[in-house]
């Protein structure tokens, strides 16, 4: 009998959206995006591993948390800004109260996400001394995590595969924060929205990366046909080994039928940050600035093709429309319940189909921009998976389980694919965002010739070189285009964007006048203290 394995994975993306004193206010809803991703995602994460160890209850995951998410966990200023916005969340969780006083329902829903904001900020503050990262790798000593590195910023590499001095500058980047947030050498590589494209692989393997994660159809259409499908790992001609997501996790859980479809589920897009007068808001969201989520949702999700200007939608005294928490939660164990038994019900067959085989996996893979956008129960759900495996015959695994003898797996040679689109991240780039690649490529290049003009510069020199690098890895992250195609912040996106091109721009025309001013480039290291430890060589051509 074989053994039957699930890897779960959470990724996170994370753009650098930092801003203090009066722009903190102006882009209130930009850095929202940030702390609702802690609240809602990793503040439960830990709180889960902690429920699950007391209870001695086995459990293991793997976690992609990037260089740019983790510079704004460690950052006091941002830390200050969490317990602050927590503060506004709660003040405002009391006027709620006082507003829904004498209708039983709303106020215990009111009550709830009150009390959820109250015991956030104890987490953050006592329980985890403002200190996520350190918890995290604790619990990466014990075996319970893996950790997987990944680009310096959310970079889709095919859209660079001819340019390998970017190739090496953002995996070197990514590996070398990795090393600098926990401490050591990770051996996994998540590829930002699994963008894969062949040539990659090799440069994985030249940094010392053993193994990678590739979208299912990466691995079913290479040049060689997978014998085993996604239920266990190949390994590329250089000896680096993919693993097959079950893309098919995607629908069961996110999709219009999914498991975060079902009505008894909090509804994430009725909220009153959204939806009351802004003098009910008080000073949670600033006046004149745009409006954004406030973690107060007091209404279930809707059948589908229910609008929420329904009569019966929108009115929030109607009892059976509210949001019940403790059936969602009941909820949560029977839909943890199916998951676990559907995924058995596969490895199985998948058994029967390769008796040969001493182990069958699936590799699912959650995001954690889904679980914030579209089921507030994402992680409670995550923790009865857990829960409703004990005893059944099934195994969580790392991946790095699974990696026992790489030389005797198939060698296969993966195709082009991505998590976006059909399959190849086609959408990505669109009539919206397409404007910027243009930019973007031009200013890569310019890079790779200043850091070969430039070798072994020092000093003010140095420093605009390593401000030019920095500027140009944060205008290289997709995310920026993703926020204009899907209308996040579009304005917001794009003026961030242009303004990483012009200050790389501005080091460039520098360089070639051979002056500089220092104020400025004081004030902009200072505005952006991402990667204060980069070296502009990175991007250097590999002779």
């Amino acid at each position: 009998m074989a053994n039957k394995n699930l890897v779960l994975l959470i990724s996170c993306s994370q753009e650098y959206i930092r801003h203090t004193g009066d722009d903190e206010k102006k882009y209130g809803a930009e850095v929202n995006r940030l702390f609702e991703s802690v609240s809602d995602v990793y503040i439960p994460l830990l709180n889960m591993f902690a429920s699950l160890e007391r209870d001695t209850i086995p459990f293991r995951i793997a976690l992609v948390m990037p260089p740019v998410f983790c510079t704004l966990l460690a950052d006091p200023v941002v830390q200050k800004q969490y317990i602050s916005w927590l503060d506004r969340k709660i003040d405002l969780g009391k006027k709620e109260l006082l507003r829904c006083n004498g209708n039983g329902r709303l106020s215990s829903a009111v009550k709830f996400c009150l009390e959820k904001a109250q015991e956030d900020k104890i987490d953050f503050t006592t329980v985890y001394g403002q200190n996520l990262i350190k918890k995290f790798v604790e619990y990466e000593k014990k075996g319970y995590i893996e950790f997987l590195a990944t680009c310096g910023t959310n970079i889709f590499l095919p859209h660079y595969a001819d340019m390998e001095e970017v190739l090496n500058a953002q995996i070197e980047t990514g590996l070398h924060a990795h090393r600098t947030f926990f401490g050591e050498t990770p051996n996994g590589f998540w590829l930002p929205e699994l963008g894969y494209a062949p040539g990659i692989e090799k440069v994985l393997h030249s940094y010392g990366v053993n193994y990678t994660v590739l979208d299912a159809r990466g691995l079913l259409f290479s040049e060689t046909e997978p014998e085993k499908g996604i239920f266990a790992p190949a390994r590329c001609d250089n000896s680096v080994a993919v693993f097959a997501r079950d893309n098919e996790t995607d629908d069961e859980v996110f999709g219009p039928k999914g498991y975060a479809s079902n009505t008894v589920y909090c509804d994430v897009n009725r909220d009153i940050g959204f939806e009351l007068p802004l003098e009910k808001l008080g000073s949670y969201i600033e006046k004149g600035s745009a409006r954004y989520a406030s973690g107060y949702r007091y209404w279930k999700k809707q059948p589908d093709g229910t609008h929420e200007d329904d009569a019966h939608c929108a009115d929030p005294a109607t009892a059976e429309n509210i949001y019940d928490a403790e059936a969602a939660m009941r909820q949560c164990s029977s839909d943890a319940s199916s998951f676990v038994k559907e995924k058995i019900e596969k490895l199985m067959e998948a058994e029967r189909l390769l008796p040969d085989s001493d182990s069958v996996s699936l590799i699912c893979t959650f995001s954690a921009e889904d679980i914030i956008q579209n089921w507030v129960e994402g992680i409670s759900w995550m923790e009865q998976i857990f829960r409703n495996s004990v005893n059944q015959p099934v195994s969580f695994a790392l991946f790095s389980d699974l990696l026992n003898d790489r030389y005797k797996m198939q060698r296969v040679k993966p195709y082009y694919s991505a998590n976006n689109g059909t399959g190849y991240g086609e959408n990505l780039l669109s009539s919206k965002n397409s404007w910027m690649m243009r930019y973007v490529r031009r200013a890569s290049s310019r890079m790779i010739d200043l850091a070969d003009r430039f070798p072994d510069d020092t000093g003010l020199k140095a420093r605009l070189l390593n401000l030019g690098a920095r500027e140009l890895l944060m205008a290289q992250s997709d995310g920026w285009a993703k926020m204009i195609e899907n209308g996040i912040s579009p304005e917001y996106a794009a003026e961030r964007f242009r303004k990483s091109i012009l200050s790389f721009t501005a080091v460039f025309d520098s360089l070639g006048s051979n002056t500089v001013s220092t104020e400025w480039l004081t004030n902009l290291e200072a505005e952006h203290p991402l990667f204060p430890w980069i070296n502009y060589r990175i991007f250097s051509r590999k002779r």
